[in-house]
């Protein structure tokens, strides 16, 4: 067996693959083509107009996407079918320097953090499950709402490229297998460089293409996946876990089962470029990334009824608090003897507490739920919504422009800081958290789409 095809059985087992990556060719405006991941500022139409003023007239990923603030309008059929015919120009243009078969390792700058690494890879969707209880290398750390999925794989289904936010963790407690690549690699000049737009940093790319490059990553990765069994207690490893993106994989999962089926006698069928997706992997442990708590924005509910509502956590109590500096000092205090969250509509600010779980949303989201549910008529029109916010500035400031409008009833939920320590562990022996219970840094350090891979050509 020749090295590179032993090289491909270890990764197999390890559910990942080396792909092959196309990037911006010569002269294209990596300022304008780098474009923020679509589920962010998800209520703010000025900051997505801002991005397309940005980008108008350069090539650019930001015509591969569809943001999900644009998510219920009237045009997102037709929004796809020309996400389909951009990427179809573009591959038949002069918009892509030549494939290369390799890793991408990524050093990632943003307001917060100096440096971020990370890795440019592929995952075998075969080796991944969302569902709770599962045993894969590859598994969700947060729920996946199915009804989400519907507008990613109507993207995905039949386009001819990919393009990643998806952000994958690995636990590497002692943070040496990213960095020891990347001083591999950092002695040749970097693919890329580039400042982000938006306020987003600057990012930088090298070439992880050499067979003695894969074969460190292969050790490495295979080291986890053996501890994995003795830090966890299980059986199977568990190697791989959902940082950021979890509804794109589970979309991309749901569109390679869907193809698989109608392919199924296709002796090529294995190694369709379908059954793998392009991803980022970061290190839990990495000095540059911050669990973030994602705060709650409930739209047709008043401070009261909110209140109300989570009075139904274990031992809870509230009180008003006169600032908001106040507000964010007391909710993400870690002497705190119990779980805090902050309660915000208007100038009106209460911290809550409660003896729930130190991670609040295992109990929090499921009140949120059946709240909404309760509001929710025959026809599926809903009284209260709600929308997942990244940052505090993003949140006070939803709900303070919100809570202003005379019609408006809109409360914001501040929620604690979540901790790095045990979420391998938790998912491992309990599945996956609710929904949005984490995040990986605050909006604006989100993944850029920059690589590309193709799909179906």
């Amino acid at each position: 067996m020749d090295i590179q095809r032993e090289l491909k059985s270890r990764f197999a087992a390890l559910g990942t693959a080396i792909p092959e990556i196309l990037l911006p060719g010569t002269g294209i405006d990596l300022q304008k083509w780098a474009v923020i991941a679509c589920d962010q500022f998800t209520q703010d139409r000025d900051f997505w107009a801002r991005v397309k003023e940005t980008a108008d007239g350069a090539p650019s990923a930001l015509n591969f996407i569809l943001p999900e603030i644009y998510l219920e309008d009237a045009d997102r059929e037709e929004h796809t079918r020309r996400i389909r015919g951009t990427m179809e120009a573009y591959l038949a243009g002069n918009v892509f320097a030549p494939a290369f078969t390799g890793c991408v390792y990524i050093e990632r700058t943003t307001p917060f953090h100096p440096r971020r690494r990370g890795l440019v890879l592929a995952i075998d969707l075969d080796a991944y499950d969302w569902k709770a209880g599962a045993r894969s290398l590859v598994r969700a750390t947060e729920g996946t709402v199915p009804e989400r999925l519907s507008p990613r794989v109507e993207i995905r289904r039949g386009a001819v490229l990919e393009t990643p936010h998806i952000l994958i963790l690995i636990d590497d407690r002692e943070d040496t297998l990213l960095p020891a690549l990347g001083s591999r690699v950092k002695q040749a000049a970097p693919l890329y460089q580039t400042p982000l737009m938006m306020g987003g940093g600057s990012v930088s790319g090298w070439a992880l293409d050499r067979e003695d490059d894969w074969a460190a990553l292969a050790d490495g990765l295979e080291a986890l996946a053996r501890l994995s069994r003795i830090r966890y207690g299980i059986s199977e490893p568990f190697l791989y876990a959902m940082g950021d993106g979890n509804h794109s994989l589970a979309a991309a999962k749901a569109v390679w089962d869907e193809y698989k089926a109608a392919h199924s006698g296709d002796p090529d069928l294995a190694s369709h470029p379908a059954r793998w997706a392009l991803v980022e992997v970061e290190n839990l442990y990495d000095p540059g990334i911050a669990f973030e708590p994602i705060h709650r924005l409930l739209f047709g509910a008043s401070i009261e009824e909110t209140l109300d509502l989570l009075s139904a956590l274990p031992g809870f109590s509230s009180r008003p608090v006169s600032s908001r500096e106040e507000l964010i000092s007391l909710v993400e205090d870690p002497d705190a003897p119990r779980s805090r969250l902050g309660l915000i509509s208007g100038t009106r600010r209460f911290l809550a507490e409660t003896s729930a779980p130190p991670v609040i949303t295992e109990r929090l989201q499921p009140l949120l739920d059946a709240f909404i549910q309760s509001r929710t008529d025959g026809q599926g029109k809903g009284a209260v919504s709600i929308d997942y916010i990244h940052g505090q500035d993003e949140l006070f400031r939803m709900a303070a422009r919100a809570a202003s409008a005379e019609t408006a009833l809109t409360t914001g939920l501040l929620l604690p800081p979540v901790k790095k320590s045990g979420l391998f562990e938790t998912v491992a022996r309990s599945g996956p958290l609710p929904r949005k219970s984490f995040s990986l840094g605050e909006g604006i350090e989100k993944r850029y789409y920059l690589e590309c891979r193709k799909l179906f050509v």
